[in-house]
């Protein structure tokens, strides 16, 4: 029985995130992102408009801080932020969580603030998930391949590098973005 219940929890994660699939590829190894457009589809139709046209290519993984999040996408290897579109509206109450291996927005202190930016949680993060009197930070989807590539840049010595903090020493580059069929 509780083999079952397992089970059946297992394939109703999957299925909570069932959706389009974007590969990464970077110079540390590549990953897979499964999109849940059902519960983020302002934040997914943003996130894809980057991909399909292609400025993701060359951008960096800027900020790592172990046991908490990945973000990238923003800034290119001289720490040049990247043009953006118009900010988006935050879908943070969208019921998903800050759960190891999601995909999130990252935003100012404006929750509606959100661009090109994006992180991925290395552990459960729920003090970003929406609550009452709290915005949160809006999951739109989860890696489900290549998770050691996130983890791996969690082992990089980081450093300063003008006014950001947590950059990694060793350059993490974006180097191809590909929608799956």
């Amino acid at each position: 029985m509780l083999r079952i219940a397992l089970a059946c929890l297992v394939l109703l994660s999957h299925v909570a995130f069932a959706g389009q699939k974007v590969q990464f590829e970077t110079n540390l190894g590549n990953f897979v992102v499964e999109l849940n457009n059902e519960k983020a589809p302002k934040t997914v139709a943003n996130f894809l408009s980057y991909v399909k046209d292609g400025s993701y290519v060359g951008s960096i993984f800027h900020r790592v801080i172990p046991n908490f999040m990945a973000q990238g996408g923003g800034f290119d290897k001289s720490m040049k932020p990247l043009k953006t579109l118009d900010p988006i509206v935050n879908e943070a109450s969208n019921g998903l969580k800050n759960n190891q291996a999601t995909i999130a927005m990252a935003r100012t202190s404006n929750p509606n603030s959100a661009t090109r930016q994006f992180f991925i949680n290395l552990k459960d993060n729920h003090f970003l998930d929406h609550s009452t009197g709290k915005d949160g930070y809006a999951v739109f989807g989860k890696v489900i391949k290549g998770f050691e590539t996130i983890q791996k840049m969690s082992t990089i010595k980081t450093q300063s590098v003008g006014r950001y903090q947590d950059v990694p020493s060793e350059t993490i580059t974006i180097q191809k973005v590909t929608v799956l069929k």
